[in-house]
């Protein structure tokens, strides 16, 4: 199982050089670039140019990048609109589209092989509008992403359009056999269950996001800080027919220091040998 760390854990951060040479010190081998302004600007072609440039220059992959939640700097807490591909405002999906594909403009620089996007909001809910309206923005995405050698991922989320078993639905009746699942374990704790959504899932799982919690929220806590039962998700997941990357991301802390979150990253990463 790959052993991927998602920049999630420096979201507050400018992403640079010196962040990606931590992840490499701490076992990884390939990152998850989340793209949220504040921390990778993939608006800003020096940001991308530098980013590029370490990544032809060392060894650690461009796996991933996690599609942006906001197209502010700010995660919203402005007031600026959730990117939301299921706004039942049409003005406000294409939006939300334009501001994905920004984000994937990057790969014609860094190599990623795999966007994560979300379906949707939190509140969002299950219905034919939705179904219709998540085909429309996977087909328009994946004709854009293909050229630049970039496979969609879906995500399991909190809302009922998201679930594990709908994603499933939504990817049979559109027969999007080229677009696969990045198994939220966080998310799944809180809703099915982390084994029942591996078994829902199954061959679609590319990636999974591993992080933990008590529940009740998406705390985004290290493996083992809450209550997800490891040893038989572990077990699932290693079950699989293709084992799928292990994605760590975790919410950062201003008390762990560089060191401190090398040990955890490499403790995480040892869960999956």
């Amino acid at each position: 199982m790959q052993r991927v760390l998602s920049t999630h854990l420096f979201l507050n951060h400018r992403l640079h050089p010196g962040l990606l040479e931590l992840a490499e010190r701490s076992g990884a081998q390939a990152v998850e670039i989340f793209a949220a302004r504040q921390h990778f600007d993939y608006t800003s072609r020096e940001h991308v140019a530098e980013l590029a440039e370490w990544f032809r220059s060392n060894s650690l992959e461009p796996f991933s990048m996690h599609a942006p939640m906001y197209p502010d700097r700010e995660m919203g807490r402005a007031g600026a609109p959730g990117v939301n591909v299921l706004h039942p405002d049409k003005a406000r999906r294409i939006d939300a589209m334009d501001e994905i594909k920004r984000a994937l403009e990057s790969a014609e620089h860094i190599p990623i092989c795999n966007m994560v996007m979300h379906l949707g909001e939190r509140n969002d809910g299950w219905s034919q509008r939705t179904i219709e309206f998540a085909l429309t923005a996977l087909e328009h995405l994946g004709a854009f992403a293909r050229p630049l050698g970039v496979r969609l991922l879906v995500e399991n989320l909190l809302s009922e359009a998201a679930t594990p078993e709908h994603l499933v639905l939504t990817l049979e009746i559109g027969h999007l056999d080229n677009v696969g699942v990045c198994l939220d374990l966080g998310h799944a704790n809180i809703t099915v269950g982390t084994t029942a959504a591996i078994a829902t899932l199954g061959a679609r799982i590319a990636s999974v996001h591993v992080h933990d919690n008590h529940g009740l929220r998406d705390e985004h806590l290290w493996p083992g800080d809450g209550t997800i039962e490891w040893p038989e998700t572990v077990k699932a997941l290693k079950a699989l027919a293709s084992p799928p990357a292990t994605v760590l991301e975790i919410s950062y802390s201003l008390s762990e220091t560089h060191a401190e979150m090398q040990a955890r990253i490499e403790k995480a990463f040892g869960l999956f040998k």
